[in-house]
């Protein structure tokens, strides 16, 4: 195979495995009713005069399924963590014990639950749509190769090549939303 063909087949791999990285990203930050320490990975504290992930002023950890603890390493940070936590606008209640940041997952209703699998749904739709566009770079690519002298067969076999590392990130893609929704609908 030609090296031009196997730089554009390359290129095509960074970009899909991107997209596959964002989509099981975006699901893993959907709570599917079991608290885990990654729901606060967006939460960013102020921390003198600066925003800061919640990870560098406190530890967070999970007793149980249904509560997050988070320990301030700083007393002083109680609050801004709560309002941290409130401001990131993740559904959650933080409570102040004086000590830590207790938070009690709620159960998620079966409405809830829909709800999350449609936002699973569309995110799987973002990662399918940069895939589409990657493909379409590295086809164009291959054409303008042709259009350089590049023979019909390899160019061809170069297309073909496009399309099945599509059609396995495109199944990859699927798994992940596939297990979410399986885990999001398992009470």
């Amino acid at each position: 195979m030609n090296d031009d063909i196997k730089m554009i087949l390359d290129e095509l791999k960074v970009a899909a495995e991107k997209a596959l990285t964002h989509v099981a990203g975006e699901v893993g930050k959907l709570r599917a009713g079991k608290a885990t320490p990654s729901m606060l990975d967006s939460v960013t504290v102020e921390y003198y005069e600066s925003q800061v992930p919640l990870s560098q002023v406190a530890n967070v950890n999970t007793p149980d399924a249904k509560t997050i603890m988070v320990k301030p390493w700083e007393k002083g940070m109680l609050d801004e963590i709560s309002k941290g936590i409130l401001h990131a606008n993740l559904g959650l209640n933080p409570q102040n014990d004086g000590e830590q940041v207790i938070i009690n997952v709620p159960a998620l209703t079966e409405e809830r639950r829909m709800q999350l699998v449609k936002q699973v749904r569309g995110e799987s739709e973002h990662g399918k749509i940069g895939l589409r566009s990657a493909r379409k770079d590295a086809i164009d690519l291959i054409k303008s190769l042709k259009s350089d002298g590049l023979s019909e067969d390899m160019a061809k076999d170069g297309e073909n090549e496009v399309q099945k590392i599509v059609d396995s990130y495109s199944k990859r893609i699927d798994d992940t939303i596939a297990n979410k929704e399986k885990e999001i609908m398992t009470i």
